[in-house]
């Protein structure tokens, strides 16, 4: 019984990095599939209207159940969020997408290093967030925020020598290359200039959620009102893109079918969850450590499913990437402690001004 208690202690205890564990091998499946999905022939746009559709059934019994009271949905609200939904889901959805046509799901992961320090950089110019070069957290978030986005420039442009560790297929050069593999310069500069538009909009929608949250703190209804409007507004946008192929709405039981669900109901729906959980009990800075492992897994599998090949310049990109996003993150948890204690310094004055006063 004792050893039972213990074991169930243990898994308790290491319940947040389990589940850290799992949604980044999620969100690296999202990246391999979608890239399968889009390179087999769907269209983006069409993929963008499928997934959040599934995001919105998805998440739609979670809102209907949600517990926190929220503020009534005024015209006012509804069109903020009609906005912001364009703004961040739609755009950077489809800017993804069409991105990850031209470029390897391995640049996908790692452009998602990218996200902390392009939101860090546009929290200070639109004076959400400030920062202070006399103190060492305020350099640490500078210079990690130039070197992540260094690194991604790096991975994008960089090739160098290849890999050869991973080239235990036999090669045949009357073998038309691998169609996940993209081999045109243009295209990779192209996708990876979309990638980090894609990127650069994903960071400003969570800023924007900041304010939002605020008028209205039922998250799941939030999220799923979102999912709802940008499924619409890509609706819409793939109507006017593919409105020459109907053939490309449709879906059988293949990869196409597999990867909408995939990436609606487990990406959204399941890895929402868990990650307001794991920011409930060990908080951000815990959550955003693990996001490198999503680029290592999607690299290897990567290599072993679409024999993507692996460059040293992709691997000297994704070195300053992760440096660059965990010295944004210590910056930022270290000024977060700063602000703590000087905030319950000043609950201590406080105290004891009152304590003067009332004697």
């Amino acid at each position: 019984m004792k050893k039972l208690l213990g074991y169930v202690a243990v898994v308790e205890k290491n319940k947040p990095y389990v589940a850290m564990l799992f949604i980044q091998f999620v969100y690296s499946g999202m990246a391999l599939l979608s890239k399968a999905a889009i390179s087999k022939g769907m269209s983006p746009y069409v993929f963008v209207v499928y997934r959040q559709a599934f995001a919105s059934i998805a998440l739609s019994p979670f809102a209907l159940f949600d517990s926190k009271q929220a503020a009534p949905l005024s015209c006012n609200l509804l069109c903020k969020l009609f906005l912001v939904s364009l703004v961040g889901l739609t755009a950077s959805s489809n800017l993804y997408y069409v991105a990850i046509n031209y470029t390897s799901a391995t640049f996908a992961a790692a452009s998602s290093n990218t996200v902390p320090a392009i939101t860090f950089i546009m929290a200070i110019l639109i004076r959400v967030e400030s920062i202070s070069i006399k103190h060492m957290h305020g350099v640490a978030k500078i210079l990690g925020s130039i070197l992540s986005l260094s690194g991604a420039i790096t991975f994008a442009l960089v090739k160098g020598p290849s890999l050869g560790y991973m080239k235990w297929y036999p090669e045949n050069p009357n073998h038309s290359s691998h169609p996940l593999t993209v081999h045109s310069k243009g295209d990779n500069i192209r996708g990876s200039l979309m990638m980090l538009l894609a990127n650069t909009s994903w960071s400003l929608w969570l800023i924007l959620q900041g304010f939002v949250v605020k008028q209205y703190p039922a998250k799941f209804r939030l999220t799923t009102l979102q999912c709802f409007f940008s499924f619409m507004q890509s609706a819409v946008l793939a109507a006017a893109m593919d409105r020459n192929n109907p053939s490309a709405w449709k879906l059988g039981w293949d990869i196409h079918l597999l990867s909408v669900a995939y990436c609606g109901v487990i990406v959204t729906g399941v890895c929402y969850w868990l990650q307001v959980c794991t920011i409930e009990a060990k908080g951000p800075v815990f959550t955003a450590m693990f996001t490198p492992l999503a680029l290592i897994i999607t690299a290897i599998f990567s290599a072993l499913l679409w024999k993507e090949t692996l460059y040293l310049g992709s691997v000297g990109g994704t070195i300053l990437l992760v440096v660059g996003l965990y010295s944004v993150l210590w910056g930022k948890n270290k000024e977060s402690v700063k602000e703590e204690s000087i905030e319950a310094e000043q609950a201590r004055e406080e105290t004891k001004l009152e304590c003067i006063i009332q004697h």
